[in-house]
């Protein structure tokens, strides 16, 4: 054998290990942003290996292949906007409280191009901005409670803002049901645990556009009780 010829066949190889690898990285929810991408698949593979979660419903996804969209989930753990970019194969823009916008993520939230919306305040920026990416044919991610569910098993009240923003850009609402995520104290302790939850993504739903928005609320309340068999807190 030419002394060579190693050196050219180990040459081939890293030459199509870069270019599988570059590939995988212009694949993605950012089209050619490598970076994004690259984020993408780094949350993929942390919730494969931390969380190993049991998926049913994913051929609900092709129904819901184009925007203006919302995705909604029920919220019992820091874990779960995570869990749910880790099914879907576009990425929604999440909405926040402000009250949640901690100094040491900001780099977190301008990546993720988060929507900050300020409850204490009558100056709906926010509301405004998602109406704006819905209006553009985007996707929206938000959680109807508002908050995180403290006591195991059970639901907030639905706030009547996601049925605004169905009314207001007559938005499709693809629901996810998330059992068993990990629980913790704090919301960025849930990272850190293992969990094996159960992920249920639900028939996409299409409301009419005149109906109320509490109306709209009201309804996927009635469907997660359904869903879950949980009960929901006084607010």
């Amino acid at each position: 054998m030419p002394e060579w010829l190693p050196w050219i066949i180990l040459a081939l190889l890293l030459w199509l290990g870069l270019a599988l690898l570059a590939d995988l990285l212009l694949e993605g929810p950012r089209g050619d942003d490598v970076v994004g991408n690259a984020a993408y698949r780094t949350i993929r593979l942390y919730v494969r290996l931390r969380h190993t979660p049991v998926i049913s419903g994913s051929e609900h996804l092709a129904d819901a292949d184009d925007g203006p969209l919302i995705v909604v989930a029920n919220h019992a753990s820091g874990v779960d906007p995570l869990l749910i970019q880790a099914v879907l194969p576009f990425e929604p823009r999440w909405m926040m409280a402000i009250d949640m916008r901690h100094p040491l993520g900001e780099w977190l939230w301008r990546f993720g191009k988060i929507i900050f919306v300020d409850r204490s305040s009558r100056d709906p920026v926010g509301v405004r901005d998602a109406i704006r990416h819905l209006g553009d044919g985007g996707v929206l991610g938000l959680f109807p409670e508002g908050g995180i569910e403290r006591r195991p098993q059970t639901l907030k009240p639905f706030q009547p803002g996601v049925g605004l923003l169905v009314r207001r850009s007559g938005a499709r609402v693809l629901p996810i049901v998330i059992e068993g995520a990990a629980m913790a104290p704090t919301a960025w302790g849930a990272l850190l645990r293992r969990s094996r939850p159960t992920i249920r993504i639900m028939p996409v739903i299409a409301y009419e556009r005149l109906v109320p928005a509490g109306e709209v609320a009201a309804d996927l309340q009635a469907r997660y009780e359904a869903w879950t068999g949980w009960g929901v807190e006084e607010a």
